[in-house]
């Protein structure tokens, strides 16, 4: 195509103005007729310009601007005939597509004749500015602002004892105590945990209750690459929406996606688009800015959505350098049921089925596999499956998730079950839907009479529901609080229906004050139950609630609570309870909870006049690490162990709150860790005295479920010393003097001399050289001791500087 110029010379020619010279024209005609090299003698006027005329080839030297993005270097170009030839080395970020055709000529192409592109020179800028289609540019991915990055979860080497001792005593009965208890042993491979309680009654002779058994006993590995758990012992099944959990004494192997946090499973919505020129795009999610980025021309797509579920819409607005915008709507669905194309979950378990659970420590039946597998095909599409098997029986089944583009998901599944030569089915329909003020969720599972599972496979067959529906609404009604609605039918195996529909509505009052009502009704029953309650917030001094409610067959019931929780750093916490009904006695409640770093006690009463229960509980934990043994509050999911160097009263940071500070011998046990999440751990090196040193001091780490890590924060004790430097003559060094310490290290620490012949250094050795730079490149050598105990600064010297070489 023709290249265009766009600042270039105008050529006026005379023979123009001669034409409209009228009767000068003869006069005119005759100078221009008379060759003169200079100014004529008669009229003064110039001699009539000559046209210019250009060489063959005019090399220019310019800056390529492709889509009004410069490249940031100047090339050659060659004008040749109207076109600009470019060496195709200097062509790469026109991303040419394969198969098109130009002019080329000694390794240079006319870029004007490439069809689609256009092609301008800016003489005043000296620069090639150049247009091509944009989908010819490379797809620019703009992800997080933030990229997630995985750390890997740490643990080290240790034990801990969790435990929860309650003990009872009514006024009517004997009461006892129960001392439940896990173990856990742990390293970076894996965790060992057992559970189990105690139990003893107060009563004269032991009940068949009394005794200990034991619950669970389990070795667990985990994967973050391959995002698998390995469990050997007693273990739970993992289940779909549509199947049961069951114990087995055996092993398990299963996808687990929560020990990597930073994976998103579920499909995210991608806003796509082109620019033609450098642009801005800001990125809006329900009406709230979610990110902005810079982009260059070509096609982009938005993968920097937050995590959200539901519907809502997207606003993609860009800005371009002369301040255009254009804005698109574009409406979305998240769901979070559903997996990526081509992800995959899985369980498989076997082992024997477990008996008696809670009532016998070893009971086992017969032998059973469970197996689980989920696929995500498409972005709107999961497909599902799951079979089971034990001795005379076999269940197997499928389903799918599939989002209707913006209207919500349906889950649909079908399973069959043989068991003792009778055959069942069950089917499952259900459909969700959210969005910013909207939810609706319904499900339908029907069975038929001789369905069963590994649930039920030591039961008579139909002690399954026969059928169940249940569907739900809310409506968010913004500042007239929130509407909710349900109905609930269930048809049980011996015939008998339950059928209840629910109607809730929730206000907030002012501060963080709220009022409830809600109103159930039993269609079969015909009878009615309500309540209504309000909640008074008292920011730290706990929360006041009062209600009432109405019972079918109990009547009406008043009830007014004050309670208090236990602050995160610790302290009290209180509940006091009054209830009073029509048809029912007083109900009373008191009790006192104090919690510090070690343990929590509790204590308190609650029962009618003439039968109270008087109870109390301990709850804690024991930890062994980095060869201490540390007591603290019970420990869920994992714990991390601040170590200090053995420096007291370090203030520790967990996720930017003040969680305590480090004991005499420089430790904190932080025992509410999140598992698998890196969260950030600080200390404040304020109280350090001034001769310490602290490298690091803030660190962000991930511990393994069920573990805890020794986390390290360094800390140095610094000797310095003011080593007082002579000459021969017995006087100070000038100053300025360049004095070096060497060392074992490869960094040398260089210091000058000041008043005195004095120099300083920290972080010194026992023993310590320096060297001392002379006039007329002499230099002289020293070497000097002092203790590692000193916390102020030595007084060394005066040392003889003797001159050495040249």
């Amino acid at each position: 195509m023709r290249a265009e110029r766009e600042n270039g010379p105008v050529s006026v020619h005379l023979s123009a103005l001669l034409v409209r010279a009228g009767g000068r024209a003869a006069l005119l005609g005759m100078l221009l007729l008379t060759p003169t090299a200079g100014r004529s003698a008669s009229t003064g006027l110039p001699p009539a310009p000559r046209a210019m005329t250009s060489p063959a080839d005019t090399a220019l030297y310019l800056e390529l601007v492709i889509n009004g993005l410069p490249q940031g270097k100047v090339v050659p170009v060659i004008n040749r005939d109207g076109h600009f030839y470019v060496a195709l080395s200097d062509l790469s970020g026109l991303h040419l597509p394969s198969g098109i055709r130009f002019d080329l000529a000694d390794g240079a192409a006319a870029v004007d004749t490439v069809p689609g592109v256009k092609v301008k020179y800016g003489q005043s800028t000296q620069q090639l500015l150049i247009d091509v289609p944009p989908d010819w540019l490379p797809t620019q991915n703009v992800g997080p602002a933030v990229p997630s990055v995985h750390a890997p979860a740490r643990a080290s080497p240790g034990a801990l004892f969790n435990y929860d001792i309650y003990a009872s005593k009514p006024q009517i009965g004997a009461g006892g105590v129960s001392a439940w208890h896990e173990f856990r042993a742990f390293e970076d491979e894996g965790v060992f945990s057992s559970t189990g309680t105690y139990h003893r009654s107060f009563a004269g002779q032991a009940q068949s209750a009394d005794g200990y058994t034991r619950y669970d006993t389990t070795l667990t590995h985990s994967d973050e690459d391959s995002m698998q758990t390995w469990q050997l012992g007693d273990v739970v099944t993992n289940s779909l929406s549509w199947t049961s959990a069951v114990r087995l004494g055996g092993g398990q192997i299963a996808r687990d996606f929560s020990i990597r946090p930073d994976v998103i499973t579920y499909p995210l919505p991608r806003f796509a688009g082109e620019t033609a020129v450098p642009t801005s795009v800001d990125l809006f999610i329900n009406g709230y800015k979610s990110s902005s980025a810079q982009l260059q021309p070509g096609p982009f797509a938005l993968t920097n959505v937050p995590y959200i579920n539901g519907a809502g819409e997207a606003v993609v607005v860009t800005t371009d350098a002369l301040g255009r915008q254009v804005s698109t709507t574009i409406p979305f669905y998240v769901a979070t049921t559903l997996l990526r194309p081509g992800e995959t979950d899985f369980s498989v378990a076997g082992g024997k089925l477990r008996m008696d659970y809670g009532l016998r420590s070893f009971s086992y039946g017969d032998g059973a596999v469970s197996g689980t597998l989920r696929g995500g095909v498409t972005n709107n599409l999961t497909l599902e499956s799951h079979v089971e098997a034990a001795h005379g029986f076999a269940l197997a089944g499928g389903g799918l998730a599939l989002k209707l583009d913006d209207a919500g998901v349906i889950n649909f599944s079908a399973s069959g079950s043989h068991m003792n030569g009778q055959s069942g089915n069950q089917v499952s329909v259900g459909y969700q839907y959210s969005n910013r003020r909207f939810s609706f969720n319904a499900l339908h599972i029907g069975r038929s009479l001789n369905y069963g599972d590994l649930s039920t496979y030591d039961i008579k067959l139909g002690s399954f529901a026969r059928a169940s529906t249940q569907v739900t609404g809310n409506v968010s009604l913004d500042r007239f609080g929130n509407i909710g609605a349900g109905y609930f039918d269930v048809k049980s195996s011996d015939g008998s229906r339950t059928r209840l529909v629910n109607l809730s509505w929730s206000l907030g009052l002012w501060g963080a004050s709220s009022i409830y009502f809600s109103l159930n009704r039993d269609l079969d029953e015909k009878t009615w139950a309500g309540a209504a309650q309000l909640v008074v917030p008292l920011d730290n001094w706990g929360t006041v609630t009062a209600g009432m409610q109405h019972v079918p067959g109990t009547g009406n019931q008043e009830q007014l609570n004050y309670s208090r929780a236990v602050p995160s750093e610790g302290g009290f916490g209180w509940t006091l309870n009054e209830s009073r009904g029509s048809n029912m006695p007083d109900y009373h409640q008191a009790d006192l909870t104090w919690r510090n770093r070690y343990t929590q006690l509790q204590g308190g009463a609650y029962g009618n006049p003439g039968n109270f229960t008087r109870w109390g509980e301990a709850t804690g934990a024991l930890v062994y690490m980095d060869s201490d043994v540390f007591l603290t509050n019970r420990v869920n999911e994992a714990f991390v162990l601040v170590s200090a160097d053995g420096q007291p009263n370090l203030p520790v940071h967990y996720e930017n709150q003040y969680v305590g500070s480090t004991d005499r011998n420089g430790h904190l046990l932080v025992p509410w860790t999140t598992s698998w999440y890196p969260a950030h751990y600080d200390i404040d090196p304020l109280n350090l005295p001034s001769d310490y040193d602290t490298p690091i001091v803030e660190q962000r780490v991930a511990v393994r479920a069920g573990s805890g890590y020794l986390l390290e924060f360094p800390v140095r004790h610094i000797v310095a010393a003011v080593i007082t430097l002579v000459d021969s003559q017995g006087q100070p060094l000038p100053i300025g003097t360049r004095v070096t310490l060497l060392d074992s290290s490869a960094v040398m620490r260089l210091a000058l001399v000041g008043w005195d012949g004095k120099v300083y250094f920290d972080d010194l050795q026992p023993e310590n050289r320096i060297r001392a730079e002379l006039a007329n490149d002499r230099f002289c050598e020293l070497t000097f001791a002092v203790e590692s105990t000193r916390h102020t600064a030595a007084q060394v010297g005066p040392l003889l500087c003797v001159p050495a070489g040249p």
